[in-house]
């Protein structure tokens, strides 16, 4: 249980097995690691795909005597074969020492941080029947919502475990991770254009990027392309970063606002006031006044008329691909000057003025390139809806050179669940989510519906409330969301009280200290079949895993072994309709075969769901495979380059335009105040935001919210990611530790906080001096760096550090002590209501700093 990392490292054999996994390889290809050719072995380049990100990009990873040694980009990749650092850290990742290697049962029934679970092996048919003991237990007490399965990183094979699992078993709980990740970004480009999902961008013709909060170089949706591409967008156009933090992206932009934290939407609506003042609104995208003069005037609203001779004649605005542009400038815009942003933003009036004039004279070649960084605060949703906007004002939207929403690759559709379902279920499948998505509080809109969208971690408080009910049984998969998620005292306290909790991972992490039942989990990329689809470079794809090497120990596929599993262990206890269901939609496409072991479900459910990008029936749309072997060979089929312009004019919002004045937020708000007997106004209250009318669906200024008293907590803490986190599992590896300072400000070895020089004088501070930063909320420990590249008033410190159970490397002593800090446990406990988000950005926390 309690392991010191220091202790552990002295020793000879520890140092060879975690200070470098390199030991585990042949000495001549340990002694050649790095080269492209080994003498002596026989290697194979074999394709996966990198999920350590949300770019899932295509790999290779070079495979010598049944062990992967080196991993490149897949030249077929639209990322021009490019990596970023994060696969590499997977060869750690997949020999780290203190993985699951077998299944584990909890012998200790007391549950809390820094308990000992006394785990002891068993077998997988142990595990397997002690969980579908659990679920029968349900089934026959008649509570089945009483279920939950959680998800965190997964692959295009999750609705077999997460969509149709707990279906099958009658309950209405699958509850994602999504919104922990990016919901409240992708919720402004839905409400202004229709599309809540990740943009693509036309790099190669851009002309200027604005980037909010936006690392692109470390952490995008598309990071190898915009690194292969960052040069030349130098050479071509103009880059501002506004960001508290100077980012890796910020070092190398033209220009870079250090902005006050939670302050985006005020920036962007300041921007927006000048073009429109200005005159420099994309015409042929948003349209003009009839008469051709600019009624746009500082503190006035547009007249419906005016008097010429004597005449009244009407002021009339044809728009043309957008809605509401008039109603945007009355109800918002008309007093937003620079003047009125530069004290609630901090960038100088002049600076304001500035930047919306190289973005709009870029016009419908520029990016305003919205970030989990603007989006992702307790008011996000409007601030993402204005960071956006502006992508409307200048016509970038579904242009050359601009902002992209295109298609995605061809895969199977999942087969039908309802014929399979227990009629015994009917009420429990239409029973509330638990994480309230769609209660008064929580509009959670997608598609103009409350309650589309996930409120990951509102789970925790819903489970101690017991509201809509209690959670029984639970099962986890490649997530932690006690270290991951916002309120982590409420996530411990929440999984100490769970009956029975299973986790499949990797490795035993926080969440998987309060499992009863641990089951070693494969590694994604290197030891498992899968599929991810994304898009870049104006081509969208899909990229398959596949096994490079056998698995770790015992390990499983988590979202199709391990629910195979389960369905022949129910089967045998008398309820086979999860089996029958698996075997007879998921039979071998080649063969026609019925699956009869989870390994073989395990290959026919990725066949079968990827089989229209290799049977030869898309090949008109893309790529030619014409066969299962010839995707394994090459990782990766792509549609042809998307036509610019396809989605102008079909729009999938209310009114099929870019909506300025959203009627797609507000018949979504409608939607959700009617289904609580509430006005709009209400509705809009309830979620937590200020503005109130007509003027609630235009994108406005929403003040920051702040926890804690600025006297107390002088300084605002934000955070951010690394380029080396590949999805937070990657902090037990020691490559991550030892090249920690490509993250701007952050220094080898270490989890510093970083602090301006002029804040460190004033607190008498110097570098390396051990800290106490305190929140209303919770305490870590951590050691000062004086930065210039921090914002005076602003803390910044890395995400994904302070692991107190995460092997010998992540945590100083397992189970007990973190090594650094979890900015988590510094954070309020609160949601971005109208997307469901976690605000993990924002500077929502207050924080004082004391020497220790």
């Amino acid at each position: 249980m309690s392991i010191n990392r220091r202790d552990f490292l002295k020793t000879t054999a520890g140092s060879a097995a975690v200070a470098s996994t390199l030991s585990i390889f042949p000495e001549v290809v340990e002694a050649k690691i790095g080269e492209l050719a080994y003498e002596g072995e026989s290697g194979k380049w074999m394709s996966s795909t990198c999920q350590g990100c949300t770019s899932w990009c295509s790999i290779q990873g070079l495979v010598v005597d049944g062990k992967v040694i080196k991993v490149r980009g897949n030249p077929n990749s639209p990322s021009g074969g490019r990596i970023c650092p994060r696969p590499h850290l997977a060869l750690q990742q997949v020999y780290d020492p203190d993985r699951v290697k077998t299944p584990l049962k909890r012998t200790n029934p007391k549950k809390g941080r820094g308990v000992d679970p006394q785990f002891v092996p068993i077998s997988w048919d142990e595990a397997i029947n002690t969980i579908a003991d659990k679920i029968m237990e349900l089934i026959n007490a008649g509570e089945t919502h009483k279920f939950l399965l959680t998800r965190g990183r997964y692959t295009g094979l999750n609705e077999i475990m997460y969509g149709t699992f707990p279906k099958l078993i009658g309950s209405p709980n699958n509850i994602s991770h999504s919104a922990l990740c990016a919901d409240a970004e992708e919720f402004g480009r839905e409400q202004s254009e229709g599309y809540p999902a990740y943009a693509d961008f036309d790099l190669q013709n851009t002309r200027y990027i604005l980037g909010w909060s936006s690392d692109m170089v470390a952490s995008n949706r598309q990071t190898p392309w915009f690194i292969n591409q960052f040069g030349n967008v130098k050479d071509r156009a103009k880059i501002t970063t506004i960001d508290p933090r100077l980012s890796a992206t910020g070092a190398k932009s033209h220009r870079w606002l250090p902005i006050i934290p939670g302050t985006d939407g005020a920036l962007a609506i300041a921007i927006a006031h000048v073009i429109l003042v200005e005159g420099k609104w994309n015409r042929d995208f948003v349209g003009d006044f009839a008469d051709k003069v600019n009624y746009f005037a500082v503190g006035q609203e547009v007249p419906t008329e005016i008097i010429v001779e004597d005449k009244k004649i009407p002021v009339v605005f044809n728009e043309i691909h957008t809605n509401g542009v008039v109603a945007w400038w009355n109800l918002e815009l008309k007093a937003r000057t620079p003047e009125w942003a530069e004290p609630i933003t901090g960038i100088s009036a002049k600076e304001i003025r500035e930047v919306a004039r190289e973005f709009a004279e870029a016009g419908s070649r520029a990016i305003s390139w919205t970030s989990p960084g603007a989006s992702m605060q307790i008011r996000g949703g409007i601030s993402s809806f204005a960071c956006h906007a502006l992508n409307g004002l200048v016509g970038s939207v579904d242009s050359v050179g601009g902002i992209l929403q295109q298609g995605s690759a061809p895969t199977a559709k999942t087969p039908d669940v309802k014929p399979y379902l227990d009629p015994r279920f009917a009420d429990s499948l239409k029973k509330q989510k638990i994480d309230q998505r769609g209660t008064k509080g929580f509009p959670a809109l997608e598609h103009m519906k409350s309650g589309g969208f996930v409120c990951t971690s509102r789970v925790a408080q819903a489970m101690l409330d017991k509201d809509p009910y209690d959670i029984k049984v639970a099962i986890g998969y490649w997530n932690n969301w006690v270290f991951s998620s916002m309120g982590t005292k409420q996530w411990e306290e929440a999984m100490s009280k769970l009956p029975f909790f299973a986790h499949i991972t990797t490795n035993i992490a926080e969440m998987t200290m309060f499992a009863d039942i641990v089951l070693p989990a494969k590694m994604h990329m290197l030891e498992r079949y899968g599929f991810a689809k994304n898009k870049q470079n104006l081509t969208a794809y899909l990229s398959i895993h596949q096994p490079l090497i056998k698995p770790y120990g015992e390990a499983k596929t988590d979202e199709t072994e391990v629910p195979f599993l389960l369905a022949q262990a129910l089967a045998k206890k008398g309820f086979d309709a999860p089996l029958r269901y698996y075997q007879e939609n998921f039979k071998d496409p080649e063969t026609g075969k019925t699956p009869e072991t989870p390994e073989e479900f395990d290959l026919f459910a990725t066949k079968f769901y990827t089989k229209p990008c290799w049977d030869g029936s898309s090949n008109s749309k893309g790529d030619t495979i014409n066969s299962w072997a010839e995707l394994l060979e090459k990782g990766i089929w792509k549609t042809k380059r998307y036509k610019i312009g396809e989605k102008i004019g079909h729009f999938h919002t209310a009114t099929h335009k870019f909506e300025f004045f959203s009627e797609t937020l507000k018949a979504g708000m409608q939607n959700h105040a009617d289904k609580h007997k509430m006005t709009l106004d209400e509705a809009i209250e309830a979620a937590n935001y200020t503005v109130k009318g007509e003027q609630f669906f235009v994108p406005h200024y929403e003040p920051a919210v702040r926890y804690g008293d600025e006297a107390t907590y002088p300084f605002i803490f934000i955070d951010h990611r690394s380029r080396l986190n590949r999805e937070g599992r990657s902090q037990n590896t020691p490559w991550y530790y030892s090249t920690k300072s490509v993250d701007p400000g952050d220094e080898n070895e270490k989890d510093v906080t970083k602090l301006n020089p002029l804040d460190g004088k004033k607190l008498g501070l110097k570098n390396g001096d051990k800290i106490r930063v305190s929140s209303m909320f919770g305490t870590i420990e951590s050691e000062i760096k004086l930065w210039e590249g921090i914002r005076p008033g602003t803390v910044a410190k890395c995400y994904g550090q302070g692991h107190w159970a995460y092997g010998r490397v992540g945590s100083e002593i397992f189970g007990s002590k973190p090594r650094g800090g979890n900015n988590n446990d510094l954070y309020c406990y609160d949601w971005e209501r109208l997307s469901g988000s976690n605000p993990r950005h924002g500077g929502h926390t207050r924080v004082k700093i004391e020497k220790i």
